[in-house]
């Protein structure tokens, strides 16, 4: 075993005691945070050269799910620390070492959506906008935010150039009151804001680069681990926390039936209807778990091999993601209805999950109509839609 799941898992009861925490601060706590970076899992997809780990893929998302089963905001933050730093063994080197030259451990937040605006100047442009959802940025040094080039007059002609800008922590806002949710909340997902920053050209990229996995080809010609896609890792960032919240579903619910009376006095546990409730979600997750599991290990023998993944493997391998995250919260649902009362109470763990379960599902990347139709165009031999992530 990986020696970061096996500190994850000697770590469970910390991090299940610490979940609610997490909760009720609407972050995660410091100390939650030096516990994950115990861990190494922030770190496993870093380059060696700056004291990453440079693990392999599986086991990078198996020990993200163990952390996830454990407490969901911690897996959600620590493994997209951990996929940012993915992204930035692809940049430019001169960009690598700026900031990893300086701190090899920082944390780097998102997102990417393109709401930024970015203006060229000389040497590289000025960058506004305002983006919800930033995962663990009180934690963090850097953002990847995600922007649109614009002319000089700030106006956006033609086909979108949608670019990540990599920003420093002085140069933008953390926007406080702006993570109030009902799942999730210890992730801390907050709005940041940025004024016409100043960002140098060697710290813009371009983001088709990036999910085709040419930017690190090409950066990287010597290690084939970073020429997975960016849509087949950061899909497969997102797909992996929902498997693990809704594992630690199942276990919260099998520790809860396991003393459970009903109103009629029998023990729960001896009913055979919760009985094959359990047993069919848990065939399900775990299904999910396998399907998911073999694409990446499958994609990451490909692409170490020297063949780089095309469309048609693209778009399957998150057609797989996607209904790998919905079949594993079906599972869950159909549990969580038939709990009882008793499971609603916030001192309960399988409320937890469930309500994090969801709101996992809200995330673009586990919103499947997109990718199903992207699979049935490609399949037809049609363009896949602008705009699917994959």
């Amino acid at each position: 075993m990986n020696k970061v799941i096996e500190r994850i898992a000697d770590n469970a009861a910390y991090f299940q005691e610490h979940a609610r925490e997490a909760e009720e601060l609407g972050k995660l706590p410091d100390a939650t945070v030096a516990k994950i970076r115990e861990t190494g899992v922030d770190r496993m997809l870093q380059p060696e050269q700056y004291g990453g780990s440079e693990a392999h893929p599986v086991e990078f998302f198996e020990a993200v799910m163990e952390l996830a089963q454990n407490s969901p905001s911690a897996g959600w933050v620590g493994g997209l620390m951990s996929i940012h730093a993915y992204e930035l063994a692809g940049a430019d080197p001169q960009t690598q070492e700026e900031i990893w030259g300086e701190d090899p451990a920082v944390w780097i937040s998102s997102p990417y959506a393109p709401f930024g605006r970015a203006k060229p100047v000389e040497g590289g442009y000025l960058f506004s906008g305002r983006w919800p959802f930033s995962s663990g940025t009180d934690h963090c040094g850097w953002a990847f935010l995600g922007g649109m080039v614009t002319d000089a007059n700030g106006a956006i002609a033609g086909p979108p150039d949608i670019r990540h800008f990599l920003v420093k922590r002085d140069q933008y806002e953390i926007v406080e009151g702006t993570w109030d949710t009902v799942g999730l909340r210890g992730t801390g997902s907050k709005d940041v804001t940025v004024e016409d920053a100043f960002i140098p050209a060697h710290r813009v990229i371009e983001q088709n680069l990036v999910m085709t996995g040419e930017l690190a080809r090409t950066n990287r010609p010597d290690n084939p681990m970073y020429a997975l896609p960016f849509g087949t890792m950061f899909g497969g960032i997102i797909t992996a926390v929902t498997l693990g919240i809704t594992q630690g579903a199942l276990n919260a619910s099998a520790e809860y039936t396991r003393n459970r009376i009903s109103h009629s006095g029998a023990r729960v546990a001896g009913d055979p209807h919760q009985l094959n409730l359990l047993g069919e979600a848990w065939a399900d997750v775990d299904a999910s778990r396998v399907h998911f599991l073999a694409d990446v290990a499958k994609y990451h023998d490909q692409v170490v091999g020297g063949q780089p993944m095309d469309v048609t493997q693209r778009i399957t391998a998150r057609r797989n993601q996607v209904r790998a995250s919905r079949r594993s919260v079906d599972a869950v649902d159909r549990l969580f209805m038939h709990a009882g009362g008793g499971s609603l109470h916030r001192d309960r763990p399988q409320q937890m999950f469930w309500r994090d379960a969801h709101a996992a599902m809200n995330h673009i990347c586990n919103v499947a109509p997109p990718i199903y139709t992207g699979f049935g165009s490609d399949l037809f031999g049609e363009s896949i839609a602008p705009g699917v992530f994959h």
